[in-house]
């Protein structure tokens, strides 16, 4: 009888990226291959190409440098900090290599995945740390996968997972952190879920995205035991011209100023770790959004980060895959 071959299985986290500087060059390198990839703009590159390199990355990279310079922590960008964290923590909770990959800058999803074969991993599980499907997210990380293993004469064997916005151990975890928040600081009047905005016309196409948030919506509202008066749901960080799903987040501060709530809750479910968009946009730019039009007690609930409810469930998702 021939020799029993035993499988070793590999991990790779996935997020979006990070400038690994808050420079304005740090971010301009960052910035160009991120609005490069049509799956994140899809405008005609004749007349996207011009646009990009003569007028938003020298005008936009400065501006952008100076925000991350506000939430820049000792160890690097909170995106990247938080995604060490997480995946050292799910290396120990499961006793099997785990490396990162981002879709865009570095560690390459090309280079986390070489890392787990060079450590004998011949089945990886590849994790795209983003809860709701997107076209704009999950789909390009498959592209830069598909990128990486055509180079590739002896391919692993591998599995995405596409989204997990429905699994209990998620909401759980959500959960937990709003509750942990209101048993420091007192159970806020409302609670709004700040999710990443996608242009509608994506939605139109079949993007399932805005259906996913609204069942995570839902379903934390089961879960902390709200009625659908204390609880909401838009999306941010629309960029351009055409229209992007709604509620907008800022419009939607704006008409909750006139509830004139005490407190106001906003987290943001679907970051997988706090970053630029949570830290400066929600956490500080919507406050004064808020507080402007007149409301008073607003409060940013942090993301799920590398919280031991977050590993858990990452934990329990990868070994059922398997």
């Amino acid at each position: 009888m021939g020799k029993l071959i035993v499988s070793k299985t590999g991990i790779l986290l996935v997020n979006l990226g990070t400038p690994e500087s808050p420079s304005a060059q740090g971010v301009k390198d960052f910035l160009k291959p991120f609005l490069s990839d049509k799956r994140v703009v899809s405008i005609p590159r004749l007349f996207w190409w011009p646009l990009l390199n003569g007028v938003i990355l020298p005008l936009r990279s400065p501006k952008v440098a100076k925000v991350y310079q506000q939430v820049w922590m000792d160890e690097g960008s909170p995106l990247m900090v938080y995604s060490k964290r997480q995946a050292e923590k799910l290396a120990k909770a499961l006793q099997i290599p785990v490396e990162l990959g981002m879709t865009y800058g570095n560690p390459s999803i090309e280079s986390g995945l070489n890392k787990l074969i060079e450590q004998g991993c011949d089945t990886i599980t590849i994790l795209p740390l983003y809860p709701q499907y997107s076209s704009t997210t999950t789909a390009a990380v498959s592209d830069a996968l598909s990128r990486s293993l055509s180079k590739m004469i002896a391919l692993p064997g591998y599995h995405l997972i596409r989204d997990y916005h429905q699994h209990p151990l998620y909401i759980k975890a959500l959960a937990s952190k709003v509750r942990d928040y209101w048993q420091q600081h007192g159970q806020g009047d409302y609670l709004l879920c700040s999710y990443h905005g996608i242009p509608q016309r994506l939605a139109n196409q079949g993007d399932m995205y805005p259906k996913h948030c609204e069942r995570t919506t839902e379903l934390l509202r089961l879960e902390l035991g709200l009625s659908v008066e204390q609880i909401g749901m838009s999306y941010q960080s629309r960029f351009g011209k055409e229209e992007w799903l709604q509620p907008y987040t800022d419009k939607t501060l704006e008409n909750l100023a006139d509830k004139r709530f005490e407190k106001l809750d906003v987290i943001s479910p679907a970051f997988a770790c706090d970053c630029i968009e949570t830290l400066e946009e929600i956490a500080i730019e919507c406050k004064d959004i808020y507080q402007t039009a007149g409301g008073q007690g607003y409060r940013y609930i942090e993301c799920l980060n590398d919280s031991d409810e977050h590993i858990e469930m990452m934990a329990d998702l990868i070994r059922s895959t398997q």
